[in-house]
């Protein structure tokens, strides 16, 4: 494994970091407080390219090696302190738009790609359902074939854009007795009659996210709405999973490093009893402890994404990556609120949104659980 970046590579992180550090934070506390996605800073990232880098330029994008991609995320979760946000421009990039770079017919991609790299679109990953979350492929959502198409029955749950998409990628079983190879994918478009979205729920982090649920009764799509072959599905979503994890977790490691170095300065500044805090031990070891995870969770990362990026699989070191260092993100989210004392606790010092939205990482994209089996049972267990 080689971790020696280019200076182009490092030169595009660093632009991520101004970028986001000059355009992004704005009114922070109030959007969090208020649960606000800014459509504004949506259409600054799209502008800037970011939304671009999962798909080729023929269709809009600007696309990167899955490495240069990873390290330009890990600069945007370092200047921007909206994690709801860089945890949306990730869903959208690796779960909806790349399986119909990989997947998607010319047509599909001619239609869908251009608008959600431009940012008039927002794309919808739809596949969780209120009885199909860690068991995801046991879907209780239908399609059933007809004359030109399928009719789509089912509700999907805690679906990341759900309020606000025009665009879903819907997961559905064709045929519940084949099990994940009945499951097909299907691209849905909002307005389609039978189509409807809730508004967007509460949450304790990443409010800045809409996040709510999609029913489907009688709705009608398209045979050539499907994407890919009937009982692909399955095959497709688990497709972008190690990648989607590489890239969303980057921005967490990102927001990492901002809250150790935060942490830092606040415990060389902060004085008591005639010196500065971060000279007494119990400080200096939370520190310590940050830096370690920090450290850790970078190596777990950059070792997925060397794998991918060969073309190799990668379903223990993701499955090690994900526990890890969502685990690490709400480990260092506390003692960074212990460092700071009662100032952490204010929601006005942003030090316990980190913490509020670091829980988030260890239940998306598998929970906590789920990866410990997963590593289980490649160890044989």
């Amino acid at each position: 494994m080689n971790f020696a970046f280019s200076e182009d590579q490092l030169a595009l992180r660093e632009r991520y970091v101004r970028f986001a550090d000059e355009t992004l934070n704005r009114d922070m506390v109030s959007r969090d407080r208020d649960g606000v996605f800014s459509r504004e800073n949506w259409q600054a990232c799209a502008d800037y390219g970011i939304l671009g880098l999962s798909v080729p330029p023929e269709y809009g994008g600007c696309q990167v090696d899955l490495l240069t991609a990873m390290l330009g995320m890990e600069g945007l979760g370092y200047g921007c302190h909206d994690n709801g946000l860089t945890f949306g421009l990730n869903a959208q990039l690796w779960t909806v738009q790349l399986p119909i770079v990989r997947f998607g017919s010319e047509a599909q991609k001619q239609r869908f790609l251009p608008p959600l790299c431009n940012g008039r679109s927002i794309g919808a990953h739809a596949i969780t359902e209120p009885e199909a979350g860690s068991d995801v492929f046991s879907l209780g959502t239908r399609a059933e074939r007809c004359d030109g198409g399928y009719i789509l029955n089912g509700t999907k749950h805690l679906v990341t854009f759900a309020p606000v998409a025009d665009l879903a990628l819907v997961f559905a079983t064709i045929d519940a007795s084949k099990g994940r190879w009945g499951i097909t994918a299907f691209l849905v478009e909002k307005g389609a009659q039978g189509y409807s979205a809730s508004t967007s729920q509460d949450k304790m982090g990443l409010r800045t996210v809409p996040i709510g649920s999609i029913t489907f009764h009688d709705c009608f799509v398209r045979e050539d709405q499907r994407i890919g072959p009937e009982g692909a599905g399955a095959s497709i979503s688990t497709h972008s999973f190690e990648i989607e994890r590489c890239c969303i977790l980057a921005s967490q490691l990102g927001a990492m490093e901002r809250q150790m170095e935060t942490a830092i300065r606040f415990a060389r500044d902060r004085r008591q009893f005639g010196q500065a805090i971060g000279k007494f031990q119990s400080v200096a070891n939370r520190i310590a402890d940050m830096r370690l995870r920090l450290e850790t969770s970078r190596l777990l990362l950059y070792k997925v994404a060397w794998l991918k990026s060969m073309d190799k699989p990668a379903m223990l070191e993701a499955a090690l990556l994900k526990l890890h260092l969502s685990e690490s993100f709400v480990e260092s989210g506390l003692d960074a609120i212990r460092i700071h004392g009662g100032t952490g606790y204010l929601t006005d010092s942003g030090i316990e949104r980190d913490l509020r939205d670091a829980v988030g990482g260890t239940l998306y994209a598998g929970t906590s659980d789920i990866q410990r089996v997963i590593i289980a049972k490649a160890l044989g267990l």
